[in-house]
């Protein structure tokens, strides 16, 4: 009985294996990863949990559950941390993430590269057609989050009060405001009983380096600002506003947009209408949404912009999320059970619900919505992607060829 029980317990530690395998594994993840990060964590659970037995279920999905649980793209940082974990350590974890973000990236980037010369009628059309995508999947989102993180009284009155708080005071820091007042606020109104951990992680991660990840991303947050206002340099600002934008990021993807809006678009470095058509664009990309920095960084009008632009803004937004999975992953089975840490994440999470159903009427439905036609549009978008659960990428299709199809009528 006894003699058995260490082979038991070697059958579920994940197995390792060598970078290139890891790397070469999440390059196929990124190009044919569509729908969003819900369907991406769909992708790596057929791939590397059933197909190649990488890990067994329930560390897949303690897993999951940690990503979920922190700030930053939930598929982006579930890939880094499968790559530490098959990878035996950072390397991995750097082969994973720059696999699955490359594809992505490349599009969006050659994008970037032909918008500006994407002139004429069917080019305006076209652009159009990908805004009103942008409503479409950002009501979606607001719909599909408001049904799990806003589900009883207290976090829909959370929700409502972000939402008061940034249309009052717009820009990046109320924004900030109303996710920190929604964490408060849960730590008061969400408390309930901890969870249950669903398994037991053990990654090639020691404290010592945790605790260093977890310090660079708190210096980096703090302390750029301030080396921005004293450097002036242009690029530190670029790299300084994707950080923190995506430092922010409760709740999933989507929730990036109005915080880019406010860095990016408010001090008037990308024009409200090349924000929206990237965006909009970017849904019917495979791999994480996020490589909408990838565009944002190259269609910047002030240097650096073009590739140094979305080598930047890409880095940047993803680098956040990347330390803190990593800081987290030594200290996560005893920091998840604490009821406090899970209030003031339901809090929080709930208050991004209200930030995103703000940034749905200003910028992305004022910028896009001009008449009964284009109402029609974006409504037909939005059914299509809830009721008939068209993936993201044909309702960009359909809507980019209505868009095209209204300008020449």
């Amino acid at each position: 009985m006894n003699a058995s029980a260490p082979s038991e317990i070697a059958a579920k530690e994940p197995s390792r294996g060598s970078i290139g395998e890891v790397f070469a594994a999440f390059l196929k993840l990124g190009v044919m990863s569509f729908g969003g990060p819900i369907a991406h964590l769909g992708y790596f659970r057929e791939e590397l949990v059933i197909r190649r037995r990488w890990l067994d279920e329930a560390t897949y999905a303690d897993l999951v559950a940690l990503c979920q649980f922190l700030p930053g793209p939930a598929s982006s940082q579930v890939s880094f941390a499968l790559g530490v974990l098959r990878g035996n350590g950072l390397l991995g974890g750097l082969a994973s993430w720059l696999a699955f973000t490359l594809p992505s990236a490349v599009i969006m980037f050659a994008f970037a590269n032909v918008a500006a010369r994407f002139t004429g009628p069917l080019a305006q059309g076209f652009l159009h057609g990908l805004k009103l995508v942008a409503v479409a999947v950002v009501a979606q989102a607001i719909w599909g989050m408001s049904k799990s993180l806003t589900p009883d009284r207290p976090r829909a009155a959370i929700a409502l009060v972000a939402l008061a708080v940034v249309v009052l005071f717009p820009g990046s820091f109320a924004q900030v405001a109303a996710i920190a007042l929604g964490a408060v606020a849960g730590l008061w109104l969400c408390r309930a009983e901890a969870a249950p951990p669903s398994g037991w992680l053990n990654f090639p991660v020691s404290r010592s380096m945790g605790g260093m990840a977890l310090v660079l991303f708190a210096v980096l947050l703090v302390a750029t600002p301030f080396v921005v206002a004293a450097s002036g340099s242009h690029g530190l600002a670029v790299f300084d506003a994707f950080y923190r934008s995506g430092a922010l990021v409760f709740g999933g993807g989507h929730v990036v947009l109005p915080l880019l809006q406010a860095e990016v678009v408010t001090p008037g470095w990308v024009s409200n209408e090349a924000f929206l058509a990237g965006y909009g664009l970017a849904q019917a990309v495979p791999g994480p949404l996020f490589t909408f920095a990838a565009y944002l960084g190259a269609v910047m009008n002030t240097p650096p912009n073009g590739l140094a632009g979305a080598a930047i803004a890409q880095f940047a937004l993803l680098l956040p999320g990347m330390l803190l999975v990593y800081g987290t992953l030594p200290f996560w089975d005893s920091f998840r059970t604490r009821p406090a840490a899970q209030a003031a994440m339901r809090g929080s999470n709930a208050a991004v619900v209200g930030i995103l159903g703000a940034a749905l009427y200003n910028p992305v439905w004022t910028s896009a919505v001009m008449a009964p036609r284009d109402f029609a549009l974006a409504l037909f978008g939005f059914l299509l992607l809830t009721v008939w659960k068209v993936p993201s990428w044909g309702v960009v299709v359909l809507l980019a060829a209505a868009g095209m199809l209204s300008a020449l009528i």
